[in-house]
């Protein structure tokens, strides 16, 4: 399955824009809808709106969360930790990880998509020290699954890493 290069993480920070972000997004690129913010009917109302936005714009929309709620939502994925087979199959399955140890495990139980974080220092963690770069290239030579570099990231972050290994990069701020 193609996945895309370029994935936008929802947040509050980029909620009041969020319309005009996933406009001014590639044609084809991703979206993992976070909004915990919000409470449980709002946050579907919201996830509904930004779906049709993504559709309308040919973009993929992951839902994080349970794969039973993005079956419910009709998100093309899922994104998280929650392993049941079951429940993620013909959902886009992709999970976050930060060690070696989390990646061991997002594979084994199938994971077509890995978010490595964080790569730089954010604001969404600010107190999380960003990932070392000999274990970044160590993860990324061990991974036959697509990885997509999360924090801190922007496109000229992205071309300086010169990892060309990586499937793409991810963002809330920068493609804000």
């Amino acid at each position: 399955m193609k996945l895309p290069k370029l994935w936008l993480f929802t947040d509050l920070r980029n909620d009041s824009n969020l319309e005009q972000s996933i406009a001014r997004l590639p044609r084809f690129s991703g979206i993992v809808f976070r909004h915990y913010h919000l409470d449980d009917e709002y946050r579907e109302d919201r996830f509904q709106q930004i779906r049709r936005l993504a559709r309308r714009y040919g973009h993929i929309l992951l839902l994080a969360g349970s794969p039973r709620l993005a079956r419910l939502w009709k998100a093309d994925g899922v994104h998280g930790r929650d392993w049941s087979a079951i429940e993620t199959r013909s959902l886009i399955h992709s999970a976050p990880v930060h060690d070696p140890a989390e990646m061991a495990i997002a594979k084994r139980h199938g994971a077509e998509l890995l978010f490595i974080s964080p790569i730089f220092r954010t604001r969404s963690h600010p107190a999380a020290r960003p990932m070392n770069r000999m274990m970044l290239k160590h993860m990324m030579r061990r991974s036959d699954t697509p990885v997509i570099l999360l924090g801190g990231m922007s496109a000229h972050r992205f071309r300086t890493l010169r990892l060309s290994s990586a499937h793409g990069w991810a963002a809330i701020d920068a493609l804000a």
